[in-house]
């Protein structure tokens, strides 16, 4: 039986960490403030923000919210975002995204019109850019960021170690892959272009999926001896929920067959989506304390 690596675990030990960070700043009259930028009222922005809310309470990080009507225009969507980097009361910013689709054209310029120090959830380009130059320009996307975070908790050491990663998408495949190389990995990067990718993942030490793909790392992409990090967020209609009921959340491992073989996993849900909420409220701190020096 794997090892689950629960983020549950990865969470408590990081928001201690950070509650004494923030007594540190406020002891030197700072207080970290995220700002939340929402367009309309989607339900999964709302539910990913009364969770951002809870935890930065928890952490001791003030939070302002702009709501602007779903039909908002280019210019006040703009506008506001100015008016957050003028104010030098807020350290960070989360612009839920996608954008309205009035706005679909122009989402790059709205998004990289945040100033990067303030960018905790990696939109702008300096702040990607800062993943692969491996320099402090803005932040790292909190999902690619969660999963190591996880691997240092339990003790995973990644130097030397092969690791493979499936997907390439600037949200989470690329930016892992680039994490996993400042730890000392070697690292392939498989797709849906790539030939025989069970092949490839077989012999990785560490394997993070990110394909967005429900059951499909089956028994054969995975060996005993394995790490495997599944970072997808799928819905399964047919897994049986805690009301009696079908339909849940699942990642792209068909776990029963995954986690018998390999020596640790991270399960959907209670894995990696548990520590993404931390890692941003961690980012606000880190924010303000760039800015103290």
């Amino acid at each position: 039986m794997a090892k689950q690596l629960l983020g549950k675990e990865v969470t408590a030990a990081m928001n201690e960490r950070l509650q004494a960070r923030v007594a540190a700043l406020k002891a030197k009259g700072v207080t970290p403030k995220l700002a939340i930028v929402r367009c309309g009222a989607n339900p999964s922005d709302l539910s990913y923000e009364k969770g951002a809310e809870s935890r930065a309470a928890l952490i001791g990080v003030e939070v302002e919210k702009f709501l602007l009507p779903e039909d908002v225009t280019k210019e006040a969507l703009l506008a506001q975002i100015d008016a957050i980097n003028a104010d030098d009361s807020i350290h960070g910013c989360l612009m839920f995204r996608p954008l309205p689709k009035h706005l679909k054209a122009n989402q790059d310029e709205i998004c990289n019109r945040l100033a990067a120090g303030k960018d905790v959830d990696c939109m702008t380009d300096l702040s990607n850019a800062g993943v692969f130059t491996g320099k402090k320009l803005g932040f790292a996307p909190c999902t690619p960021q969660a999963c190591m975070e996880i691997l240092d908790y339990y003790g995973i050491d990644c130097k030397g170690k092969t690791a493979v990663v499936i997907g390439r998408s600037l949200v989470v495949g690329k930016p892992a892959a680039m994490m996993l190389m400042a730890k000392n990995a070697t690292v392939t990067v498989c797709h849906t272009k790539t030939v025989d990718t069970a092949a490839i993942a077989r012999e990785a030490d560490i394997l993070v999926s990110a394909a967005g793909v429900l059951g499909s790392l089956t028994r054969d992409y995975v060996r005993p001896g394995q790490v495997v990090i599944d970072v997808s967020i799928n819905w399964d209609e047919n897994k049986p929920n805690a009301k009696g009921g079908k339909g849940g959340i699942a990642g792209d491992a068909v776990y029963d067959e995954v986690e018998p073989i390999v020596a640790a996993i991270t399960p959907v849900p209670g894995g990696v989506g548990s520590v993404t909420t931390s890692v941003l409220i961690g980012h606000v701190v880190e924010a303000a304390e760039r800015k103290l020096g």
